[in-house]
């Protein structure tokens, strides 16, 4: 198919962008792409490509922006239940201490999750995933973490895997057993820490190279911060799950800096996410490696705090820096990429350019992906998006709808709009 008349073609060409280079979109303007067989073949002039492929079908996207996929590259979408009448408590004043205590906040949803068979968590996760794709989401990272126990948190996974065979989004699996200390364990932190390491993370590599077929190994995360893991617990999860050959992620620095983010640099983690507190040294270490510094703009705009990713200092020190959602049901239940753009647009002081790219090839090295999707060249998978709009900019400035018209995953169309203009 031959992608053609586009307003804007935005490549974002040339791999993850570090610092000052964040925002380089590599505009084709009136441009068209041709793809086969789910791959992208050719980007270039529309003139020129409807010249060399006069007999491919075409899509014809005059006046439209065509894009790269977004890729989320740090959500929670699997779970049961909801937390809506604790949204209602805490706006009567209550701390989420003081929920936590009376047995809600993630306990609560530990509860729900714990208590759905496999079929309750992919029924509730489908719908998360697509309103997802609907606004533009082609790639999305899921974690576990809403069971505490090994097979709760099993069940998560093989929920996650049956949903990507299902698709037609593409989902990069993260385990999370250590979101927080398991309820048995509240008075034995280490206890649980021990379990993870010595039971939790050998029987997911069994259970995986046994279920799985060439499959690359999911992801292993942790909660390092005040209340959850401490610096050496989160060192001695990752240090463990590196060594059976899981890739690591880091959650850092969203309330207190323990160092999570030198730890994940250390360990050489696919990426540090939150990153609220990180100190200066922390920055310096991100800037100097290849760990993808993640903002998630949607957390404290959900717990209303004045504090976000200090993006310019992380882009002054040479950093990569990438958005995701942090789609939850505790603080931040939205599926819209969109909307994390123009978060970070408002309180992160992101451009939209800079926002886009942080969304797409800088997301998609966050979880590994950015030989594959992200960007529109040659070979890479043809996941991209048709906008409704003249114009990038309009990415950011505006908000709270849909701007996507048509969704490409692979080669395949997903209109999200079906009216007739």
């Amino acid at each position: 198919m031959l992608i053609h008349s586009a307003a804007q073609l935005i490549t974002v060409s040339g791999g993850p962008q570090r610092g000052a280079e964040l925002g380089r979109l590599s505009i084709v303007p009136d441009g068209a792409v041709l793809t086969k067989g789910g791959a992208i073949r050719e980007v270039g002039p529309t003139s020129k490509l409807l010249q060399k492929y006069p007999d491919e079908d075409r899509l014809d996207a005059s006046s439209r922006v065509v894009m790269p996929g977004f890729v989320d590259p740090h959500t929670h979408a699997i779970w049961a239940g909801d937390r809506a009448a604790e949204f209602e408590l805490k706006l009567s004043g209550k701390s989420y201490l003081e929920i936590l205590q009376g047995g809600g906040g993630i306990l609560s949803t530990v509860r729900a999750t714990r208590q759905a068979d496999i079929e309750d968590l992919i029924t509730e996760t489908r719908t998360r995933l697509w309103q997802a794709f609907r606004h533009g989401t082609t790639t999305i990272e899921v974690k576990t973490g809403y069971g505490l126990e090994f097979e709760t948190e099993l069940r998560m996974v093989e929920a996650l895997i049956q949903l990507e065979y299902e698709g037609p989004w593409e989902i990069v699996p993260t385990f999370l057993a250590a979101h927080a200390i398991a309820p048995e364990y509240k008075d034995d932190p280490q206890g649980y820490v021990d379990l993870i390491c010595r039971e939790y993370l050998p029987a997911l590599l069994e259970w995986w190279e046994n279920n799985t077929y060439n499959r690359r190994l999911p992801y292993v995360d942790v909660f390092c911060e005040t209340g959850a893991f401490d610096l050496e617990q989160s060192r001695q999860i990752l240090t463990r799950a590196k060594s059976l050959g899981f890739p690591l992620k880091i959650h850092a620095d969203e309330f207190d800096n323990l160092g999570g983010a030198s730890l994940a640099v250390s360990l050489g983690a696919a990426s540090a996410d939150h990153l609220v507190t990180t100190s200066e040294e922390d920055i310096r270490a991100l800037g100097q490696s290849d760990t993808v510094a993640v903002g998630l703009p949607g957390t404290p705009f959900g717990l209303a705090e004045k504090d976000y990713t200090p993006a310019a200092k992380i882009l002054d020190a040479n950093g990569i820096l990438s958005l995701a959602s942090d789609l939850n049901p505790g603080t931040t239940w939205c599926e819209n990429l969109q909307m994390t753009i123009a978060l970070a647009c408002r309180y992160m002081k992101l451009t939209p350019a800079q926002a886009i790219a942080a969304a797409t090839i800088n997301a998609a090295a966050a979880v590994g992906l950015a030989d594959r999707v992200g960007s529109l060249e040659p070979g890479k998978q043809a996941d991209l998006l048709v906008l409704d709009i003249p114009d990038y900019r309009h990415l950011g400035y505006r908000y709270g709808t849909n701007l996507v018209h048509t969704v490409i995953k692979k080669g395949k169309l997903y209109p999200v709009f079906s009216h007739t203009e």
